[in-house]
């Protein structure tokens, strides 16, 4: 478990907006001082000495957290080596997905 920051703010898009001296991975879990899941790391932009943090927040009232220390807690990631991301749509032969039928026209 690592510290992140402060929140500084709550974005109106919906995110958690911090500053950190380090860069966190993309969607690793984020948790507060009693170890319950706010969020995941969606984004980190500006500056590479100070970059901030937007967390998108899986809790009810994200706006409370503003001023509360955040950690990330990587070993509540859940990708590993054989986890895969699988997509909504079927897969055939050669891996490529198969194009619907065209319409009838007339």
């Amino acid at each position: 478990m690592k510290r992140l920051s402060k929140v500084s703010h709550y974005a109106k898009q919906g995110f958690l907006v911090l500053r950190t001296d380090w860069v966190p991975s993309l969607n690793d879990p984020v948790v507060d001082k009693k170890l319950t899941v706010v969020g995941v790391v969606k984004d980190v932009f500006g500056p590479v000495k100070r970059p901030y943090v937007a967390v998108k927040p899986r809790v009810k009232n994200p706006e409370s957290y503003i001023g509360a220390l955040l950690y990330v807690d990587s070993s509540r990631k859940k990708s590993g080596p054989g986890r895969k991301a699988r997509s909504g749509k079927k897969r055939y032969k050669g891996g490529k997905a198969r194009r619907p039928a065209p319409r009838k026209r007339g």
